[in-house]
């Protein structure tokens, strides 16, 4: 119900008998780990809650719910959560603080979380935030635990206006979910299969995203050169956003080498509001190890890929790179080593391997390169 556009918050008998959702007052914080999915996710998370009439404070002592939305991606990550966590434990028994888990890590480590963790109130996974002011609103009024962990085959978020900061920058997820199962991620597991968004709806949230005074857009994705939407593939879509009016650059991430066409160089290379940047991650250029990686490619055709940019012109290139996978030799790993050398990255991200429950590498594979070693080779 609304009085000239303004949203009417109900006492709690008039919305029972309207039908409407229960409205909140409660104020929320948030903290948000990992990477800028996740900081979508929040700006989608903060939109559904405020439409419910909850609030956000930058303080958590001023907070009656404290929500974490995580990462899974490597260990490290699920130790500053926790860590985080912990801060909270003693201010909830005095407080009566609703404690939250979102996203990856609540999806991943799901049965380990609600055994474990008896204050965590509320576990909500990437595919299940439009259940959050509900699960909220229950654990407040009732002291009910929740849970939201199921994975969608079509949930994209795709009508959900999300709540951003005003700045220069923004991003639209276009699509969510991952099909390659690389043997070492845990993304298919906890953000499930890949579905696209519908072009139009991608194209008017650029468009919103002007009106906001973005002039930047990066688009987001597990696998955003996959992207697919009836005749619209991923170079289309990057063109289409590239030529909304008021846009001066446009990025994208994280694209996948097997899965970079001829189209998708060409749209980079000449379109002008496209950023001359190619972030392509190679992992590892051992072929053994790649395999054993499920990437997909080999280190010729990566190479390949790697000619076929640098023709293009002075293209900025970039990769992500594992270290210490499960089996990785000396000899193997200074293949990788080489090959780094001779592309000449104007940047590297590199990671020691960190063994992710419910991975293929997890079942299928030893972690068995010493962790001085991996140390040492990052």
């Amino acid at each position: 119900m609304t009085v000239s556009g303004t949203p009417l918050l109900l006492p709690t008998s008039l919305k029972a008998q309207s039908g409407l959702p229960r409205q909140s007052g409660y104020q929320v914080y948030m903290e948000t780990f990992g990477c800028q999915m996740n900081e979508y996710d929040s700006e989608i998370v903060r939109s559904l809650l405020k439409t419910r009439g909850f609030q956000f404070t930058p303080y958590d002592d001023e907070a009656d719910v404290i929500l974490f939305n995580t990462c899974a991606i490597r260990e490290n990550a699920h130790n500053r959560v926790y860590g985080h966590l912990a801060r909270y434990t003693n201010r909830k028994q005095e407080r009566g603080l609703v404690i939250g888990v979102l996203g990856c890590m609540a999806q991943n480590l799901k049965q380990e979380l609600m055994d474990t963790r008896s204050f965590i109130d509320v576990l909500v996974g990437p595919d299940g935030y439009r259940r959050l002011p509900d699960l909220l609103m229950d654990a407040l009024e009732h002291r009910k635990r929740g849970l939201a962990v199921d994975l969608s085959e079509y949930e994209t978020y795709a009508h959900i206006v999300p709540d951003r900061p005003v700045g220069i920058n923004g991003w639209i997820a276009v699509m969510r979910g991952c099909d390659n199962f690389c043997s070492f991620c845990v993304v298919p597991y906890t953000r499930g299969r890949e579905r696209s968004r519908d072009p139009e709806g991608i194209i008017q949230e650029a468009h919103r995203l002007v009106s906001q005074g973005v002039r930047q857009i990066t688009l987001l994705g597990q696998n955003v050169n996959s992207y697919r939407s009836g005749e619209w593939d991923f170079a289309r879509l990057l063109i289409a956003v590239g030529d909304v009016p008021g846009i001066q650059r446009v990025r994208f991430m994280s694209p996948h080498p097997k899965d970079f066409p001829p189209a998708l160089l060409e749209a980079v290379a000449e379109h002008p509001a496209i950023c001359k940047t190619i972030h392509l991650p190679l992992q590892s250029a051992n072929d053994r190890i790649l395999e054993r990686m499920g990437r997909g490619y080999t280190q010729r055709e990566y190479l390949k890929l790697v000619e076929a940019i640098r023709k293009k012109g002075p293209l900025v290139l970039t990769t992500d790179l594992i270290c210490g996978f499960c089996g990785e030799t000396d000899e193997e790993f200074q293949e990788t080593y080489r090959l780094v050398q001779e592309v000449g990255y104007q940047a590297a991200f590199v990671f020691k391997y960190s063994e992710r429950k419910h991975t293929i590498a997890a079942r299928k594979y030893v972690d068995d390169v010493p962790e001085p070693v991996k140390g040492y080779r990052t």
